[in-house]
């Protein structure tokens, strides 16, 4: 059974984007085809949690190549999505850009459903540590209302 998730997506404007995708890549180094948020919907830096989003469209990159006939989004991209979330809510809370956040480890990863274009796939994120030189995060994936992943994310300060 899965568990619950995070925070009450029913709590959240999902109409009003609070962090564009080009604010999130202005706190974080990643470029082209690793551009991979589009939004966030909800930053509450009090309770150090974050809801993000990535559309998942019929002409991505990956779309030809996983799964010809049937793509299915890999789980290493929404595990990427999840570091993105991860990073960026302790860029928010330190407000240290000059550190880069790197994916430092991945414990407790469940994938549960699969997610495929097109979609919006939604991801959750509760920091549980967010030290000097390592961030960790509880981190979710929901799409169609569904968990479809769920993972420990270790971030490390560069």
């Amino acid at each position: 059974m899965p568990p619950p998730l995070l925070f009450d997506l029913d709590q959240i404007d999902l109409s009003q984007i609070v962090l564009t995708k080009e604010r999130i890549y202005e706190l974080l180094p990643h470029r082209e085809q690793f551009t991979l948020l589009d939004g966030a919907f909800h930053v509450d830096l009090e309770a150090e949690r974050l809801l993000a989003f990535h559309d998942v469209k019929p002409d991505a990159w990956w779309v030809k190549g996983h799964v010809p006939g049937r793509p299915l989004l890999p789980g290493v991209l929404m595990l990427e999505m999840a570091a993105h979330c991860s990073a960026v809510l302790a860029h928010l809370l330190r407000n240290d850009l000059k550190m880069f956040i790197g994916f430092g480890g991945v414990d407790a990863c469940k994938f549960r459903e699969v997610v495929a274009p097109p979609a919006r796939l939604y991801l959750l994120c509760q920091l549980t540590e967010n030290r000097l030189r390592r961030v960790m995060a509880l981190t979710q994936g929901v799409v169609n209302g569904v968990l479809a992943f769920e993972a420990t994310i270790t971030g490390l300060r560069m």
